[in-house]
């Protein structure tokens, strides 16, 4: 039996495991959820609410419900100001270029809303950006995006106003106002536990208050903060009576985590929880839950979003083995990745050409631009013969000093999905004479510590999520190869080097011509396709499940999540959906 129809057997089975836990007697759809309460289903855990170094998608969507950013990226992907007034530009004269004959840079004024304050009543200022700045910037803190405070040379607070300032950045970049995940720490609480711990490595972030005391209502400033924290467990918010923006229409948000995707359905027709939140269901769940919505008229809605994130394998280049581009090359053509999307997602999520999503504008499948690796087992044959591998009677390929070419694959523990591209991918590599090994973690340890410390050893899958028009540097640069030399900061989890990229990614920040961007990007996409530091799998469209009576929810389907705007969610009563339901036919 093929390896599709194997996995088309394996959703089957999941599918009906998941039905068949579902006592008929268990549905409700004739109770709705209301103001007073939401209970949000959620499948990964997350690591340190900590806002500049956490790095799990789970913990980002949590922070957008109880943390506010310098400004937003919105639904309809415009900038717009957050905690900010307004946003700084050439244009309106709130930022200029500054030269001093030898070097150029930009001073941009910053002016933080007059209301904002910390959930503890303290007034959020420009001092708590610039404690953050510093933090950010500490070697022994590590930070993911540590590239947003390194473009930063100093923040002037204004001596008459501390709600006024200006940001000095180091050089003129054409992006330099693009701070969605700049995010300010109360330098109140904060900044007597860095004087205590900053000369130790990872000392801050063990002993932050976001670590030792997460229920501190002054750890927060948006529209909700953090009452009960269970780790493994649950998060229980409720509305900050202190936020400066519009007050939350729900007054108590439950997120419930149920780590198994299988089991979410069950959850959500027992009334367990209201509500799948974007990390909850897969895509061919999703697709037939919303089947079963509309058979059985159930009160929930299945919402779908092209986004720009994609699924992506993670190549170990300190492996030996892996150091031989031949075998990285080897490994991309013998997977078949449109049998992959096919059997997996009936081909409606694309197969992936590199990590830029087709609703990027930065996106291309010129080939002439990348390179592209057409599914093939005698080229991937080919490339291991000529890098050494030999076929023996066992099956597998053996170098010069008799060592199997053996590769251990890790991924999130208990998603489904995740468990059978795995076993695909297994399946793939087999052919071509590769002992795959497969060791998964749960999701908290698995980016807590195995990726940050890169300790993955051969090759690991997940999601990358962007937003659009943004610079890989955390990824692709070299200096943003975690290490204890910086504090285990950046994304570049491969350890990637490449001399004209470092470059590329230089000039791609300080060109303000649009077309030489969309080369300099180009020219990025070309090294990483050819090199292959990364095995793109696939372009993932969002999904979550709401209750039907759920309004002011969308899905941004880039890097923010639709958390950012929980203060808009509002649960119609059954009266109120009436109408709206007569009002749309």
């Amino acid at each position: 039996m093929s390896t599709r129809a194997l996995i088309a057997l394996a959703l089957l089975a999941l599918i009906a495991g998941v039905l068949a836990y579902v006592r008929p007697q268990l549905m409700r759809p004739g109770e709705l959820p209301t103001n007073a309460e939401l209970k949000i289903g959620i499948t990964q855990e997350f690591e340190n609410l900590n806002p500049i170094v956490m790095s799990m998608v789970a913990t980002t969507y949590i922070y957008r419900m109880v943390g506010r950013s310098l400004i937003q990226l919105d639904e309809d992907s415009q900038w717009l100001p957050q905690l900010a007034t307004q946003i700084p530009t050439l244009e309106n004269g709130l930022a200029r270029r500054v030269s001093d004959g030898e070097r150029e840079w930009i001073e941009a004024e910053w002016t933080i809303h007059p209301q904002a304050r910390w959930g503890d009543g303290e007034p959020l200022t420009c001092r708590d950006f610039r404690f953050s700045w510093e933090v950010g910037l500490s070697p022994n803190v590590g930070v993911p995006n540590i590239e947003i405070y390194r473009q930063i040379r100093d923040i002037h607070i204004d001596p008459d106003d501390p709600k006024h300032c200006t940001f000095e950045y180091r050089e003129a970049l054409w992006n330099f106002n693009r701070h969605h995940l700049l995010y300010p720490l109360p330098e109140h609480l904060e900044r007597p536990v860095f004087e205590l711990h900053a000369e130790q490595p990872e000392g801050y972030e063990q002993n932050s208050n976001y670590t030792r005391d997460p229920t501190n209502p002054g750890l927060y400033s948006g529209p909700y903060r953090i009452v009960n924290l269970g780790l493994g467990s649950h998060i229980i918010l409720e509305r900050n009576p202190h936020f400066f923006g519009e007050e939350a229409h729900i007054e108590r948000i439950v997120i419930m985590l149920i780590p198994n995707t299988g089991t979410l359905e069950a959850n959500l027709r027992a009334g367990s929880i209201d509500m799948v939140s974007q990390l909850g269901m897969s895509f061919d769940q999703s697709l037939a839950f919303a089947n079963r919505v509309q058979a059985q008229e159930l009160p929930f809605r299945v919402n779908f979003q092209p986004g720009l994130t994609y699924e992506h394998l993670d190549l170990n280049l300190d492996n030996p083995f892996l150091a031989d581009i031949r075998t990285r090359r080897a490994l991309v053509y013998a997977i078949d990745r449109q049998g992959l999307v096919d059997a997996l997602f009936g081909g409606l999520q694309p197969a992936a050409f590199h990590n830029l999503a087709p609703t990027d504008p930065w996106y291309t499948e010129d080939p002439a631009r990348i390179v592209i690796y057409r599914h093939s087992r005698r080229k991937a044959n080919r490339l291991l013969d000529e890098a050494g591998w030999v076929w023996r009677d066992d099956g597998y390929r053996y170098n010069a000093d008799g060592e199997r070419l053996r590769l251990r694959l890790m991924t999130t523990a208990g998603n489904k999905v995740r468990e059978l591209v795995q076993i695909y991918l297994q399946d793939q590599w087999r052919g071509i004479g590769v002992d795959v090994r497969i060791h998964n973690d749960p999701a908290r340890v698995f980016f807590g510590q195995t990726m940050r410390r890169r300790e993955y050893g051969g090759i690991a899958m997940y999601a990358w999520s962007s937003s659009p028009e943004n610079n890989p540097r955390s990824m692709v640069s070299s200096e943003s190869i975690p290490g204890e030399n910086n504090g285990w900061s950046g994304q570049n989890y491969p350890g990637w080097s490449n001399a004209r990229v470092d470059e590329l990614v230089d000039e791609l920040d300080r060109s303000f011509d649009e077309k030489e961007r969309l080369d300099l990007v180009h020219e990025i996409l070309w090294h990483y396709t050819s090199e292959v530091p990364v095995i793109p799998l696939y372009y993932r469209s969002e999904t979550s499940v709401t209750p039907i009576n759920l309004t002011g929810y969308r899905i941004p389907g880039h890097q923010i999540s639709a958390a950012n705007h929980v203060e808009r969610w509002r649960l119609m009563d059954a009266e109120e959906l009436t109408r709206y339901r007569s009002d749309a036919q």
